[in-house]
């Protein structure tokens, strides 16, 4: 009986226990439910609707470049790329081999994929391969339930239809890598998206890429696009104007042909760099759809550097076109006059150093006018060593020489003329007296641009006035219509007087019989041009040669013959635009810059006076930067 009650009492407690355990389990999964159902309603709504709708980025056209008349330098066009996303994808080895059964991938393709899945997060779509064509976007499409996690997307492209024409002033568009990231633009993330690696297209990026839009879609549990909900279409980027003439730059560069040379044609009022070619040159396109290994293996080994912009980036020794600016630097230190004469014989001495003339029997005895006309070393030989190099620097940045000008365009070199500071602590070695005399006549230490030699030669044309270049006409907003000003540019600091005398000698250079470019002249009246030849030496010629016989130019190997240049300015009465010509390796300046130089300033001037005769254009800057914005 009482062993009855006992297990009665002991069934009691433990149906107590389980009735008091299953109530508290109610209850807590009440309160979880009234804590999920009604106090976290709102966060639950959110999120259910976040996974309901997905954002997705939608990249903007890319601005289009245009040169001053409004020809396309650079526009977009449709890209048809396959894209692969990670987290769809079981695995990414497997997919890859599937696709490569599929269209052509390069070990080069798949090792770029599997490292920017590591790099980016695992739902970023990853750009397997860019401009498909219609036959292999339908075999993908075909085959897409055996290619988990791939799609094929249809966006936009970087074209550049003029190809090599201007390539080094465009530069070109590129994917984005790990040292181009930023943090303030989530379209570097999208696959496809391309930013300027090189020229404009880096200089003016952000301004041409635009801002995105988004479109919101629809997606079900395993995230398939239902439909599209709202779309927001972004800016396009800013259509750029640039200061180029096309018409003019093929023209120069069919001029120039296959020489290894640069030439800049320049406006010495606004600093619109009207022709910029260098050559060889290279195709921006194959940047944009990727360059394979044999390709770039030939541009970036080539002696004649097709991927420098030689017309920054080629440091020259200026030759005797430096010799306006010692004369310069000469008047302006009083160390001469125009009527003072210096006699040569063919050479000068200092010391036990002979530094000879490249008139073998000299030129006699020579005033300042003279001096520059038949381009004599002895005379300027003498006047750098008056009036010493340090002065002679000087002046020489003061006209843009030496330093960097400016130009909104990447990569520009500065060049180098040097002083006694500079070589104190560049070389620890002192300076020698003979170097002022050697760097006088644009040799020894001193390195120029072609482009720092248009602008020199355009502060000469136009009274001292600091120039400064520029390649981008006008950022095209609904806001452009208003004229802008000419600009008002600060004086190199030089006198009128010593202007005019080195222009008088340009022109006897050009215009009168003995000067060394008078067989380059431009005999139409109205165009003529005022210049300077320089033959500038890349090997030393030495005495046991000089006493045999100087080889010529076409006896030496290509890399150890003379740079040619040549710089004027025309029309000479009323001088408008500047022009700087160096051929590598081209041999004289007379013989082989100065006629290049002619031809083109003389199609510049004619293609001008067409634009005035039509209306199109006007000599006053305010209306022609209205009629072309």
């Amino acid at each position: 009986m009482y062993h009855d009650n006992d297990r009665t009492k002991l069934f009691s407690r433990r149906a107590l226990m389980l009735a008091s355990g299953k109530g508290a389990l109610i209850s807590a999964l009440i309160a979880r439910m009234y804590y999920l159902q009604v106090v976290e309603a709102d966060r639950y709504t959110m999120l259910s609707e976040e996974n309901r709708v997905a954002i997705r980025l939608l990249l903007p056209p890319r601005g289009l470049i245009l040169d001053r008349s409004g020809i396309a330098m650079a526009v977009n066009q449709h890209n048809y790329r396959v894209l692969v996303v990670s987290e769809k994808s079981p695995s990414l080895d497997y997919t890859l081999d599937a696709l490569s059964q599929i269209i052509t991938l390069t070990d080069h393709d798949r090792a770029r994929v599997t490292k920017e899945v590591r790099r980016r997060r695992s739902f970023v779509p990853i750009t397997v391969r860019e401009n498909l064509s219609w036959e292999e976007v339908a075999r993908i499409e075909v085959n897409a339930p055996d290619l988990p996690g791939v799609m094929i997307d249809v966006g936009q492209s970087r074209f550049y239809p003029l190809e090599h024409l201007g390539a080094h002033i465009l530069g070109y568009v590129s994917a984005v890598s790990e040292n181009d990231q930023s943090d303030n633009d989530p379209l570097e993330e999208l696959p496809g998206f391309r930013i300027g690696k090189a020229g404009v297209e880096k200089i003016y990026d952000m301004a041409l890429r635009g801002r995105g839009g988004t479109s919101q879609e629809e997606v079900n549990a395993v995230g398939r696009v239902m439909r599209e909900l709202e779309r927001r279409e972004g800016e396009p980027g800013i259509d750029l104007s640039l200061t180029l003439d096309m018409r003019l730059q093929e023209y120069a560069a069919q001029r120039l042909g296959d020489e290894s040379a640069a030439v800049v044609v320049m406006d010495i009022h606004t600093g619109d760099v009207i022709v910029m070619a260098s050559t060889p040159s290279y195709d921006p396109n194959a940047f944009n759809r990727g360059l394979t290994h044999d390709e770039w293996k030939e541009l970036s080994t080539n002696p004649r550097a097709p991927l420098q912009n030689k017309a920054i980036s080629g440091t020259f020794a200026p030759g005797s076109t430096f010799k306006m600016v010692v004369a310069i630097a000469a008047l302006e230190a009083g160390v001469i006059s125009p009527e003072q004469t210096v006699l040569c014989r063919g050479h000068t001495e200092l010391g036990s150093i002979k530094f000879h003339c490249w008139k073998k029997g000299g030129h006699g005895s020579v005033d300042l006018i003279n001096a520059i006309k038949g381009s004599c070393d002895v005379y300027f030989y003498e006047i750098a060593r008056r009036v010493g190099f340090d002065k002679v620097a000087e002046v020489a940045n003061r006209l843009g020489l030496g330093v960097h000008t400016g130009i909104d365009l990447p990569n520009e070199r500065p060049g180098l003329i040097p002083t006694r500071a500079w070589k104190r602590k560049a070389l620890k070695q002192p300076w020698h007296p003979g170097e002022s005399l050697i760097n006088g006549i644009g040799q020894g230490y001193c390195l120029t641009t072609p482009l720092q030699l248009a602008v020199m030669t355009a502060r000469i044309a136009n009274g001292g006035q600091q120039v400064v270049p520029h390649v981008a006409r006008d950022l095209i907003t609904e806001k452009d219509s208003a004229p802008r000003p000419a600009p008002n540019w600060p004086s190199c600091g030089v006198s009128q007087r010593s202007l005019m005398l080195v222009r008088k000698g340009m022109n006897a250079v050009s215009n009168e019989p003995g000067g060394t470019a008078f067989r380059a002249r431009i005999e139409q009246d109205g165009m003529w041009l005022s210049g300077k030849t320089g033959t500038a030496q890349v090997r030393r010629i030495t005495m046991r040669e000089r006493e045999t016989g100087v080889k010529k130019n076409d006896e030496l190997p290509w890399k150890e013959r003379d740079h040619a240049l040549f710089v004027a300015y025309a029309p000479e009465d009323a001088p408008r635009f500047s022009i700087a010509v160096v051929v590598e390796h081209g041999g004289g300046g007379s013989a082989v810059a100065a006629p290049i130089a002619r031809d083109i300033m003389l199609e510049v001037q004619k293609r001008e006076r067409a634009r005035v005769a039509s209306g199109q254009n006007c000599t006053d800057h305010a209306c022609d930067h209205k009629e072309h914005g």
